[in-house]
């Protein structure tokens, strides 16, 4: 499997293939993870919807990337089981932003952003880049070959990427 691997909203997807690239579009209010080990190549990029499963049981079930308190330890879960170390895994976020809420009347951007950090406290893992809140919209990917992490916004690429020795080409 070689090229894009496309996470569609309130999606999960993971691979080894180190010419994968995991990519995901038009995040809003949505927040990605993507979590990567440099040992196995091990990636995996998460698309939460919504903060919390209590706002519908049934739908977390069926889904659980939809919600960020069911989608991070799936994910984490689908990478452990492809053989990543937990130890190992570099973690960055994006998104979380306010868009079409400028009041901050209902602030699911906020809440997915707390929820993700809850759900990562819970699982004992810290992030190494983020690129959270704003108005705007972001597109990220997460390149296996090189562990890179990038986000683009407005227009612009920025690179979000660990500073624990591997590098963009390493």
């Amino acid at each position: 499997m070689t090229g894009a691997i496309v996470v569609g909203i309130a999606d999960c997807r993971t691979s080894k293939d180190r010419a994968a690239t995991l990519v995901t579009y038009a995040l809003g209010s949505c927040v990605a993870i993507g979590v990567f080990d440099p040992s196995s190549s091990v990636g995996g990029l998460l698309h939460v919807l919504l903060p919390e499963s209590s706002m519908d049981r049934s739908k977390a079930a069926k889904n659980p990337a939809m919600f960020a308190d069911t989608g991070v330890p799936a994910l984490l879960s689908r990478c452990l089981e492809m053989g990543a170390g937990k130890s190992r895994l570099r973690v960055w976020l994006a998104g979380g932003s306010s868009v079409m809420d400028d009041r901050g009347v209902f602030n699911i951007g906020k809440r997915n952003q707390l929820a993700v950090r809850k759900a990562l406290w819970k699982a004992g893992l810290l992030t190494v880049g983020e690129d959270l809140g704003g108005q705007g919209s972001r597109t990220v990917r997460l390149e296996l070959e090189t562990g890179t992490f990038w986000v683009r916004a407005a227009g612009t690429d920025s690179e979000l990427k660990a500073k624990t020795g591997f590098a963009k080409g390493a």
